[in-house]
């Protein structure tokens, strides 16, 4: 129930935020960087902050795999990676300032931050509120991969470390080249489903929908944003492949709601005839962070075994 409430909170705001600027360093100085950050915001930042708050999961992967774990200080209930940072809260040593959607402002100036790295769901009026403490608070929001990246070159820059940053964008586009230069027989037709009740999916001019082409694929769906379908919708589209989540979807039992919903109530549907229901990492699939390049190697094999298995399903007809 609390997954469910979750996501539902996080998709509404989705939905009504600004649209994303490119991010781009406007000046700076010995003692600021000036950028533009992706809610087009003019920000200036102190060189170098030592004290980083992150609002989103995304953006505590971004930092610590720039090597600045050693300088966040508080992040939300649900970061989660890499491993260190649920040990760095068991321990106390990382402050959790609340929820993705339901962040705690009071939590968040009471460790004196000196930069906050915020996103989209956190909504404008958090975002606002710390900006009238006087805190530094650059909003990520990417729509596309290159956007991941260009956001790790931003926060490179404004942190010190652009050579890390540098190093981390070349690796993904080292993993993106390699799943490019796989050559699938078909190009699939592919909806990815991050919950179902209602029907919630990414739909064009997203970074799922942009990790969905770069796979291979073709998204199905072909409203912009994350869009909520009902049953109908999804049988006149009747995609090839269905992707549902895991992480968020996945019950007490361990077993995964979504694709348990998937198989019994989309029957109707080739990709569940065919047997082309996948389960995906929904922290890799659904995080704006340099792990996306893992849900796209992720996808592009779905997309050859699914090809199989359509063959197959084509044959017995």
């Amino acid at each position: 129930m609390k997954s469910r409430l979750l996501i539902l909170m996080v998709l509404s705001i989705l939905l009504v935020c600004c649209e994303s600027h490119h991010s781009v360093v406007l000046s700076e100085n010995k003692t600021y960087v000036v950028v533009v950050d992706d809610f087009g915001f003019r920000v200036a930042v102190k060189k170098y902050p030592h004290r980083i708050v992150s609002l989103a999961p995304s953006n505590t992967e971004i930092l610590f795999a720039l090597g600045l774990g050693d300088r966040v200080v508080g992040v939300t209930d649900y970061c989660n990676y890499p491993p260190i940072v649920l040990k760095l809260k068991r321990e106390g040593k990382l402050k959790s300032v609340g929820g993705y959607s339901t962040v705690d402002v009071e939590s968040v100036v009471r460790l004196h931050p000196d930069l906050v790295v915020a996103s989209y769901g956190n909504g404008l009026g958090v975002v606002k509120a710390l900006k009238s403490f006087g805190i530094a608070v650059i909003c990520l929001n990417p729509k596309n991969v290159t956007g991941i990246e260009r956001d790790v070159m931003l926060l490179g820059k404004v942190c010190g470390v652009e050579e890390n940053a540098t190093k981390l964008v070349e690796w993904m586009e080292s993993k993106i080249r390699e799943v490019k230069s796989r050559r699938h027989p078909w190009k699939p037709r592919i909806v990815h489903i991050v919950w179902n009740d209602p029907i919630w999916v990414s739909g064009r001019d997203t970074f799922i929908d942009d990790a969905i082409r770069i796979a291979g694929g073709v998204n199905a769906v072909n409203e912009s944003g994350w869009v909520v379908l009902s049953l109908e919708d999804l049988i006149r589209m009747n995609p090839d492949i269905v992707i549902v989540n895991s992480g968020n979807g996945m019950s007490s039992k361990g077993e995964n709601v979504l694709y348990d919903w998937a198989m019994k109530n989309l029957k109707m549907l080739r990709a569940v005839k065919c047997g082309n229901v996948y389960v995906v990492d929904a922290d890799t699939i659904s995080r704006p962070s340099y792990r996306i390049v893992y849900a796209i190697e992720n996808v592009s094999t779905i997309i050859d075994r699914a090809y199989e298995r359509e063959r197959v399903c084509v044959s017995l007809r």
